[in-house]
C-alpha cells in the first residue's frame, strides 16, 4: 500500500526572513519533532536515489516541472505552497550544495535569463603583454600596471623612462599653471601675447627640423621590430614626426591610460585590494547580476563568499540562491517602506525615515557602497531621510536609485549621497533624482547644493544638470540685465555652483572690475536642438505630481 505523503511547512518568523541554511534546517527539525504523528524524514541523497533505482528498477526521479522560486515573480504567492520536506525540495537543496548534481540538471529553459551589467573583475589579473612583469606604469606615477594601456614595455619604454617623462611633464604643468594664475584677472587679449608668439615660433622651428624621410637602416629596423613582436608591441614612432608632436602624443597616451583604469584596477594599484582579500565581486539583484566596483563593509561571513544574493524589495542580503528563494516565498514587501511622495506613470519616489526604518536604510547604504567610492555612511542612518525612486510593474516596485539628505543641514545640503543602480544608468534617471532634490529645495524655499566630495559619475551628472538648468533659464529670459542671485532664487541652485558652471561654459567674463554674464546663443541653440530631438522620450520630474510637505523641524 503506498505511503501517504505528508508535508511540513516552515513557520513564519516575525520579519518573514531566514538568515542561513542552518536556521531553515533547525526550524524544519523542530516542527517535525513537535508533531508526533508525522514520521521522521531523511534527506534524499545521491546514494539513496541510486539504491532505490537499482532495487525497484524505476527511472530517475523526475524533477518538478513548475518554475523555480525566483525573485522575478515566479515564487509561490503563499507560504503554504513551499514544502521543504518533499523530495523535490530536498533535491533542490542538494543541487545547490553539490556541483555534480547541479551540472546534471540540464533543463533550465523555463528559468528567466539574468542580465549581466559590467565586466567581471579578475583578482589574479596581470599585464597581458608577453614578457611583461606588470612593473611600472606609463604615467610614471604608479609602481604596477595591469592593462596594455599602462604598459611601458608595450610602448617600447622602460619604467625609469616613464618616471623621467612624468617628472618633466609635471614641471611643465607647474610653470604653465603659474603663468595662468598671473594672468587670471587680466583682460582677454584680442591679439596673441609676446609669449604666445615666441612659443609658436619655437614649435614651427621644431617641426621644420624633422627628417623628411626615413633611411634604409631605419626602415629595416622598423620591419624587424614588426616581424619579431607583431601586434604585441606598439610600432616604433621615432623619426615619423617631430619630437614636439611625438611628445604631445606620449602625453596624451599617458593621460588616457590614467583615465581608462577601472575602479577595481585603481584600488589594486593603490594596494587597497590584494589577492584573496574579502571583496564581494558580484551580487544577484532581482533579474540582474551586477559586478561590483568598490568594497563595502558587509559582515565578514558574507564578504568572503565573493557573491551575494540580495532581495530587491527589502534589500536583505543572503548567502545562497536557496535561501533567496525561500525568502522570496515569504517576503511581503513589494515597495520600499515609508510614504510615497511622488508618482507619475510607473515612476514613484518614497520618503524613508532612517529612524523609523533603520534596517532597510542600513542595507541600502551597504548596497550603495558597492558602487560609490567616497561614501562613508553605513550604520548611522537616523539623522537622514532617504528618497528612493522605483519603477513599477506587475511584480512590484523595482529600485532605480536613491538620494539621502540630512533632516537638519547646517550648510543647506539637499543631497548627502546619490546613486543610480548600474542597470538603470545612462537612461536619464540620475538627472531625475537631481531634479527631484532641487524640487524639494524649492518647496522648502531654500537654496541647495550637494555635499562634497562628489564621485566621478556624480560630478559629471551634476555638471550636466547645472548646464541644462542655466541654458533653459537663458532661453526663457527676456530681460536685459541678468543676476546670479535671481537665477539662484528661481532654480534653487547654489550661486557657487552657478558661477562654476558659467565659467566652464565660458559665459562669465571679468571686465573693468565687474563680472559680466555672456549669453552665448550658440550653446542655447545647441541645447534647444537636443531638447527637440529627445521629444517625449526625455525623462523629467513633474512638480504637479509631488505630494509632499517639509518635515517638521527642517
Amino acid at each position: 500500500m503506498p505511503r501517504r505523503r505528508q508535508s511540513v511547512h516552515m513557520g513564519s518568523g516575525s520579519d518573514g526572513t531566514e538568515d542561513s541554511d542552518s536556521s531553515a534546517e533547525r526550524e524544519q527539525t523542530n516542527s517535525s519533532e513537535s508533531d508526533g504523528n508525522i514520521p521522521k524524514r531523511t534527506r534524499l541523497t545521491r546514494a539513496s536515489l541510486r539504491l532505490s533505482q537499482s532495487s525497484q528498477g524505476t527511472p530517475d526521479v523526475k524533477q518538478d516541472e513548475s518554475p523555480p522560486l525566483t525573485p522575478t515573480g515566479n515564487a509561490p504567492s503563499s507560504e503554504s505552497e513551499l514544502d521543504i520536506s518533499s523530495p523535490n525540495a530536498s533535491h533542490d537543496e542538494s543541487l545547490a550544495k553539490d556541483p555534480a548534481l547541479r551540472d546534471s540538471d540540464k533543463d533550465l529553459s523555463h528559468r528567466p535569463k539574468r542580465r549581466r551589467c559590467h565586466e567581471t573583475y579578475n583578482f589574479n589579473m596581470k599585464c597581458p603583454t608577453p614578457g611583461c612583469n606588470s612593473l611600472g606604469h606609463l604615467t610614471g606615477k604608479h609602481e604596477r600596471h595591469f592593462a596594455v594601456s599602462g604598459c611601458p614595455l608595450y610602448h617600447n619604454l622602460s619604467a625609469d623612462e616613464c618616471k623621467v617623462k612624468a617628472t618633466t611633464r609635471e614641471k611643465h604643468e607647474e610653470e604653465t599653471k603659474v603663468q595662468e594664475d598671473s594672468n587670471r584677472h587680466a583682460t582677454r587679449h584680442q591679439t596673441p601675447t609676446s609669449r604666445q608668439t615666441r612659443y609658436k615660433e619655437q614649435v614651427t622651428e621644431m617641426r621644420k627640423g624633422r627628417n623628411s624621410g626615413q633611411s634604409k637602416e631605419q626602415k629595416e629596423k622598423y620591419m624587424e621590430h614588426r616581424q619579431s613582436h607583431g601586434n604585441t608591441r606598439e610600432p616604433l614612432l621615432e623619426n615619423i614626426t617631430s619630437e614636439y608632436d611625438l611628445e604631445l602624443f606620449r602625453k596624451a597616451q599617458a593621460r588616457a591610460s590614467e583615465d581608462l583604469k577601472t575602479p577595481q584596477e585603481k584600488l589594486r594599484i593603490q594596494g587597497q585590494i590584494t589577492e584573496g582579500s574579502n571583496m564581494i565581486k558580484t551580487i544577484l539583484f532581482g533579474r540582474y547580476e551586477l559586478d561590483t566596483w568598490y568594497h563595502s563593509p558587509y559582515p565578514e561571513e558574507y564578504a568572503r563568499l565573493g557573491r551575494l544574493y540580495v532581495c530587491e524589495f527589502c534589500l536583505k542580503y543572503m548567502k545562497s540562491q536557496t535561501i533567496l528563494r525561500r525568502h522570496m516565498a515569504k517576503c511581503v514587501w513589494k515597495h520600499p517602506p515609508g510614504d510615497e511622495v511622488y508618482r507619475k506613470g510607473a515612476i514613484s519616489v518614497f520618503e524613508v525615515d532612517g529612524k523609523k526604518n533603520k534596517i532597510y536604510c542600513q542595507n541600502l547604504c551597504l548596497l550603495a557602497k558597492l558602487f560609490l567610492d567616497h561614501k562613508t555612511l553605513y550604520y548611522d542612518v537616523e539623522p537622514f531621510l532617504f528618497y528612493v525612486m522605483t519603477e513599477a510593474d506587475n511584480t512590484g516596485c523595482h529600485l532605480v536609485g536613491y538620494f539621502s539628505k540630512e533632516k537638519n543641514s547646517f550648510l543647506n545640503y539637499n543631497v548627502s549621497c546619490i546613486l543610480t543602480m548600474p542597470q538603470y544608468m545612462r537612461q536619464g534617471y540620475g538627472k531625475m533624482l537631481i531634479d527631484f532634490s532641487y524640487l524639494l529645495s524649492k518647496v522648502e524655499e531654500k537654496v541647495g547644493s550637494p555635499e562634497r566630495p562628489l564621485s566621478d559619475l556624480g560630478l559629471i551628472s551634476y555638471r550636466s544638470y547645472w548646464k541644462e538648468v542655466l541654458l533653459r533659464y537663458m532661453y526663457n529670459f527676456q530681460g536685459k540685465e541678468i543676476s546670479i542671485k535671481e537665477i539662484s532664487q528661481e532654480t534653487a541652485v547654489n550661486p557657487v555652483d552657478i558661477v562654476s558652471t558659467l565659467q566652464s561654459l565660458q559665459m562669465l567674463k571679468y571686465w573693468k572690475g565687474k563680472h559680466l554674464v555672456l549669453k552665448r546663443q550658440d550653446l542655447i541653440d545647441e541645447w534647444k536642438a537636443k531638447e527637440t530631438k529627445r521629444g517625449s522620450n526625455n525623462k523629467t520630474i513633474d512638480p504637479s505630481s509631488l505630494k509632499w510637505t517639509p518635515p517638521k523641524g527642517t
